[in-house]
């Protein structure tokens, strides 16, 4: 792919900047719109931003934003967007080879522009990507990690790294349940994936939390970016001593800065007559189900949630992906036809317009980070469904602690029975108590997103403080 028009193009739009930062993000859909929105913000502090990622990314977005101040320098990790996930050891192999040649790519990029005379003042960087911040501090230029999960995330994974290792090593019972200052017990079923797993595997993301974990224990007074707002986690962002956790968000494409065309996506959405069919509803009667970009549900999974469905009997918009090869994995449920009569099944869709749509009352999610977000900022409830990483420890957040959903209970078997769907939709778009409550949180917590982000709102005066010093770094480099 001709890589010309995002390194030459684009450069011009960042003639006119003082300052200039470096994003890099992993090339996956969860970190594109969150680094867009944060990117939009800096322009609109008078920042000029390039962002990179690989090829992989940006050889699949139809429609990138054209914004003065913001260009792209993609580079090639190898792939350039042709890769197959078979197995946790591919994903391994893709990994290792963004994280070399983006390495060189990186390191080359910033002298270029330093000779150029567009020399870049500051680089941040997001989760699994604490390699860029090795190639910033071997050229002497300052970097940050922007987290892009919640901060009670990054808090477990510290203190997993940290100095409670040991206690996490002798809490391997499966009914042990952790406590751990500063955030709500957490027992097996709401813990991140990858704190009890072996750090001296092959597991690429272990290491890559634990390196950064260790590089910010190694520096003096360390700031890590949250996407995420201080009414929240309060808690959350202050509990560490060795580290200052920054809230600047929701970082989404949200009703709070009224522009949902600054996004991109790596999946085409083929049709959006799904607009139409939600418009023929009545406001609050429909479910809308989806399980983000990265996640592939079971055909079990998928029959029960199906079933589940027809058991309530409520209109339904369900994001179903299609399968590697373009199967259409609808296809393989025992009552499509039925579901069909009920709802409608779309492969992707736009799920910022969908969650503001006033016919949609519930959401059944996988409980990402951004759609946890969405969630909020479109005041919906949620069914959570967590199925891996943060979402489980997400989830565990939005049923104890912000009470703005329920959270489905997994069978002896591992696999969340229909019966269990059918209850939990149930409760939230009822008209009893439980609903209602979930309703006025939802309410609630939207509101408390909608002045953080207002002009002298907490996550806007941090991210301008944030930006003063960098227009500042930039004044002395």
């Amino acid at each position: 792919m001709d890589t010309s028009f995002f390194t030459t193009q684009n450069m011009k739009n960042l003639k006119i900047e003082k300052s200039h930062v470096l994003i890099a993000l992993f090339p996956g859909q969860g970190q594109i719109n969150p680094c867009l929105q944060f990117s939009k913000q800096l322009i609109n502090l008078g920042i000029g931003v390039t962002l990179t990622t690989s090829l992989s990314a940006f050889s699949k977005i139809k429609n990138l934003p054209n914004v003065e101040g913001l260009s792209f320098a993609p580079f090639s990790d190898g792939y350039d967007g042709q890769f197959q996930l078979s197995s946790v050891d591919d994903f391994h192999m893709f990994y290792s080879s963004v994280k070399s040649r983006g390495s060189k790519f990186i390191f080359n990029l910033i002298q270029s522009n330093a000779k150029n005379g567009t020399p870049f003042s500051h680089v941040i960087y997001t989760i699994i990507m604490e390699w860029v911040g090795l190639v910033a501090k071997k050229i002497n230029i300052p970097s940050t990690l922007f987290w892009i999960q919640p901060a009670t995330v990054f808090d477990v994974y510290y203190y997993r790294f940290t100095e409670y290792s040991d206690y996490f090593k002798n809490s391997d019972a499966k009914d042990k349940i952790i406590e751990l200052p500063g955030l709500p017990p957490l027992s097996p079923i709401d813990r991140p994936s990858f704190v009890f797993d072996n750090v001296e595997s092959s597991n690429w993301a272990v290491k890559s939390i634990k390196r950064q974990i260790e590089m910010l224990s190694s520096e003096e007074n360390p700031r890590v970016l949250v996407n995420t707002f201080d009414a929240l986690e309060s808690d959350a962002l202050r509990i560490l001593k060795h580290v200052k956790m920054v809230g600047i968000g929701p970082s989404i494409p949200s009703i709070f800065i009224d522009d949902n065309t600054f996004r991109a996506d790596m999946i085409e959405i083929r049709s959006k007559n799904y607009m139409d069919w939600l418009n023929s509803k009545d406001k609050g009667s429909v479910i809308y189900i989806a399980f983000g970009s990265y996640s592939t549900i079971s055909t079990q999974l998928m029959e029960e949630i199906g079933h589940g469905l027809l058991k309530c009997g409520r209109p339904f918009l369900w994001v179903i992906r299609e399968g590697q090869d373009g199967d259409k994995m609808e296809d393989k449920l025992s009552c499509k036809d039925e579901l069909e009569k009920l709802g409608k099944i779309v492969s992707w869709c736009s799920q910022v317009e969908v969650l503001k749509h006033a016919s949609v009352g519930c959401f059944l999610t996988h409980c990402g980070w951004n759609s946890t977000l969405e969630s909020i900022a479109s005041k919906v409830p949620i069914v959570a469904c967590p199925l891996w990483n943060d979402q489980v420890c997400n989830a565990k957040l939005i049923q104890d602690i912000w009470k703005n959903g329920v959270r489905v209970n997994v069978s002896e078997g591992g696999v969340v029975k229909r019966d269990e769907f059918n209850r939990c939709i149930t409760i939230v778009m009822g008209d009893g108590e439980e609903g209602k409550e979930l309703r006025r949180n939802v309410k609630k917590w939207s509101d408390l997103a909608k002045e953080a982000t207002k002009e002298n709102g907490t996550s806007s005066v941090n991210l301008k403080d944030f930006a003063n010093e960098i227009l500042l770094g930039y004044n002395e480099y």
